[in-house]
């Protein structure tokens, strides 16, 4: 089955492709809108994307990971590969949209052609992570770029959820942290790919380092160990070795069958809030009619149940 394509979409598509980073701006901006905006774009990016890896980069408020982003990308494009970076900020109360800028900590790849930065905001979604990321990556993969970097607000359960969107995912810690208890509540040995303590030049490092490896010997049910990178991400000391252990994990994930079982995963967990999204829809749309009011009467009046009711409106 095929679905009419929005022309607009298209051609700003076809754009993007062609190196105008306006065309894809515009494109990121319908994803935001959401709505037939943002439907209109998937259409269009959908069939052309799946080539992009990308990589979810989360942590602790205040551990440096837009400074640590700026550096991956730097020590990245000296491989020669282009990047596009999502950087997920909290949302403005007044006016919704992102209030940290991130852009404005990655200003050195302004000029650099094959380096794409944007800003999106929360939105109030739980989590932190923007219902948007999902299509906001799949352009950035339409578009060309052959890496893409999520970084997370890091709050709530946005730690879980970046997993679901990444091929690699790589927590960061400062020195200090090792609170074993917090950590495995939040879940992050079970999301980890990669652990990264930055400012690493702080007090306290041994000891994290230790922490983590310790608890990485009691983590099961993986053959691949996360390893504990250290980084100065303000001197830029260590994203080399944060570089390669992302394209060793790569590497893995793909000969192992677990790139592909990820992307399965997502596929099909993005189909269920699409469809969730759509019911929702349906639901908003039936509550404003006649037979929504009759079925509220009738249960009301006991002459028939809640769940007789729905099945009986969705038919």
């Amino acid at each position: 089955m095929t679905t009419p394509v929005d022309a607009d979409a298209a051609a700003l598509l076809a754009a993007a492709r062609s190196g105008d980073r306006s065309a894809l701006a515009r494109l990121l901006s319908k994803v935001e809108r959401g709505g037939d905006d943002a439907r209109s774009v998937s259409e269009v990016t959908h069939a052309l994307a799946g080539a992009a890896t990308t990589v979810g980069i989360t942590g602790a408020p205040g551990a440096g990971k837009s400074t640590l982003t700026s550096a991956l990308v730097r020590e990245m494009r000296s491989s020669d590969v282009s990047v596009g970076v999502l950087a997920i900020d909290p949302s403005s109360p007044f006016t919704g949209g992102a209030i940290l800028g991130d852009r404005v900590r990655m200003d050195e790849h302004a000029l650099d052609e094959e380096v794409f930065i944007r800003s999106m905001a929360t939105r109030g979604h739980l989590g932190g992570l923007s219902v948007a990321v999902p299509d906001a990556a799949r352009v950035l993969d339409a578009a060309g770029m052959q890496w893409v970097l999520i970084e997370t607000v890091g709050v709530g359960q946005v730690e879980v959820e970046i997993a679901g969107e990444a091929d690699t995912t790589i927590v960061v810690v400062n020195p200090g942290w090792g609170d074993t208890v917090q950590a495995n509540k939040a879940g992050l040995m079970e999301i980890a790919d990669v652990f990264v303590v930055n400012k690493a030049d702080r007090s306290g490092l041994e000891e994290t380092v230790a922490d983590l490896e310790r608890m990485l010997s009691l983590r099961t049910g993986s053959e691949w160990r996360p390893p504990v990178v250290q980084t100065i991400a303000t001197e830029g000391r260590g994203a080399s070795e944060l570089w390669s252990a992302i394209q060793q994990h790569n590497a893995w994930s793909l000969e192992s069958g677990e790139f592909e079982r990820r992307r399965s995963l997502r596929l099909d967990q993005e189909l269920r809030r699409v469809v969730n999204a759509l019911m929702a829809a349906k639901v908003e749309e039936l509550s404003g009619g006649d037979a929504w009011q009759r079925a509220r009467s009738e249960v009301a009046a006991r002459h028939v149940d809640p769940w007789t009711a729905a099945n009986a409106l969705l038919a």
